[in-house]
């Protein structure tokens, strides 16, 4: 359930504090906002050493997006950052060719376990 996944501003904030950066200059001050509340779905696992890409919804591998769908390149300073777009939501961030991004979910709190029945 997506409610479940981790907000990516919580797990990499550096790439979202730049995303919401980068669409300001841009111009694509609604996805600045929307980009704050994406989840962390899953991890791209094409497997290429370069791609740190982020899967912000569930979408049917191997499938288009279909109507309603756009790329936003973006013009990092290093790298390459597009997300893609349907209706206005998030759905994918690609993060190519960039440094590592530091994992934060090390130091987010576990969530309460449920005491047996």
């Amino acid at each position: 359930m997506e409610q479940d996944d981790a907000l990516v501003r919580d797990v990499f904030p550096d790439l979202i504090d730049e995303l919401v950066s980068l669409l300001e200059v841009e111009g694509e001050n609604e996805l600045a906002i929307c980009v704050r509340d994406v989840r962390l779905v899953a991890m791209c696992d094409c497997g290429d050493d370069f791609c740190q890409s982020i899967h912000t919804a569930v979408h049917p591998e191997g499938q288009p997006y279909g109507e309603g769908h756009r790329c936003v390149p973006l013009l990092p300073s290093k790298g390459m950052l597009v997300l893609d777009v349907v209706y206005g939501r998030i759905m994918y961030i690609e993060v190519l060719h960039r440094p590592p991004m530091h994992d934060h979910r090390s130091l987010l709190p576990s969530a309460p376990t449920q005491p047996e029945a």
